[in-house]
């Protein structure tokens, strides 16, 4: 007699952490959507379920606020961090951005803290707060400087990251060449439209799927 035994195989559990990129992200047509499309299309989706966490309007301290409920207690395997777009933003249009030296002071307690649950981490750079390519958006320099913050601690804490921020620029440098600052992967110079969900779905699946 052939006895034949089934082991179930637990899901990675992924949860996108962020602001209302990531909120948009459930939605059809949304980045997180579109990796779970990518993830059945490649015959995976058994081993993976992917879980939103974004709320608009946030910035690097209220993830940190809101980790234990949102994040540690849905007993995630790894965590996609994908912050920084308000915390530059809100300098200049409410004046209640984040400093850079609190920015990586907030983000490296929120690594600190999902390492002590033993999940995997992936950080983000922010893409783009506009889209024009000669560094005339008026938030480039913060945006590059934030980037650079976040890309020193993957480093440091030898953890993965998606350089969204160097992504689109490659791709607006590409097709861009009227140096419009919004509608090539932005509907408003932030949020994605088709092509930028698409884009960050791709990015983050190369990294996700060889974690």
């Amino acid at each position: 007699m052939l006895i034949t035994s089934f082991v179930s195989q637990k899901k990675t559990r992924v949860v996108f952490f962020g602001d209302s990129i990531t909120q948009a992200g459930v939605n059809a047509g949304g980045y997180i959507m579109k990796i779970d499309s990518m993830c059945k299309g490649e015959g995976k989706a058994d081993r993976y379920e992917f879980i939103g966490a974004g709320i608009g309007g946030n910035k690097v301290y209220d993830l940190y606020l809101r980790i234990e409920n949102d994040v540690l207690a849905k007993d995630p395997d790894v965590v996609v961090i994908y912050i920084g777009v308000n915390d530059v933003w809100h300098k200049s249009s409410s004046g209640t951005g984040t400093d850079a030296d609190k920015f990586e002071k907030f983000y490296q307690a929120i690594i600190d803290k999902l390492k002590a649950k033993n999940s995997k981490i992936i950080l983000c750079t922010p893409a783009a707060i506009g889209e024009k390519t000669d560094f005339s958006n008026p938030q480039d320099g913060d945006m590059n400087e934030y980037s650079n913050i976040i890309r020193r601690i993957a480093k440091k804490n030898e953890l993965r990251i998606v350089d969204l921020r160097k992504a689109f620029l490659d791709y607006n440098l590409k097709n861009n060449s009227d140096n419009k600052d919004r509608g090539i992967l932005t509907t408003d110079r932030v949020h994605l439209n088709a092509k930028g969900n698409q884009l960050v779905a791709e990015e983050m699946w190369k990294v996700l799927k060889n974690l």
